[in-house]
């Protein structure tokens, strides 16, 4: 989110923007879902769902972040279980486990930086304050500056969709990896990042 809206907001300031595919929640017609491709079309089913029944945590930390802020910061095995459920719905969903997407030393590593910072509460309160700030904002303005979309298989990102927003020069598609691809697919990561920002030096 932040990348994408600093390219709208200072376009003269930014030389590109590098993003995974998760950035647009499509709502399309039935028309134009008959008109996707097959591989689209189960992107865009993932996300439905994992829309429909994956994103209560957003809703309760973006209207009520502060009662459950409190029951983070004050249980390791709550933090623990609220954050590997987020690694278990958005990695690769050929992966049954989440430490089969990511090494269990990584996903450890991310609970206890939570823990050990206390940040657990001020990071639930930061989807009420986007919240509240997109309900005052008007929306960002199509940003020209040269995008690149890296698209793992449980982003839901739709090309002609993401065209009507951004200026994308750089578009890979990738079979494995998911929602956390610089540490579940490091090495398809860091080629697509190099990729692109090595295209933006040569033009």
């Amino acid at each position: 989110m932040v990348a994408p809206a600093l390219a709208s907001l200072f376009p003269q300031r930014v030389v590109g923007v590098h993003v995974n595919g998760g950035l647009l929640r499509p709502h399309l017609t039935a028309d134009e879902y008959l008109g996707l491709r097959a591989d689209e079309r189960r992107r865009f089913d993932f996300a439905t769902e994992l829309l429909r029944l994956g994103t209560g945590y957003a809703h309760i930390q973006a209207t009520r972040p502060q009662p459950v802020g409190y029951a983070l910061t004050d249980s390791p095995v709550g933090l623990l279980a609220w954050i590997i459920e987020k690694y278990k719905e958005w990695t690769d969903p050929r992966k049954p486990l989440p430490e089969e997407a990511v090494d269990l030393n990584d996903i450890l590593s991310t609970v206890s930086l939570y823990w050990l910072t206390n940040t657990a509460a001020s990071s639930a309160n930061l989807y009420y304050e986007v919240r509240a700030e997109k309900q005052m904002m008007s929306p960002l303005p199509r940003t020209e500056v040269p995008t690149g979309i890296a698209v793992f298989p449980t982003d839901p990102v739709l090309r002609h969709r993401a065209d009507q927003e951004f200026n994308v020069v750089h578009w890979n598609e990738y079979d494995r990896g998911g929602h956390f691809a610089a540490i579940e697919a490091p090495d398809l990561y860091s080629a697509d990042l190099l990729e692109f920002f090595s295209s933006l030096e040569r033009s």
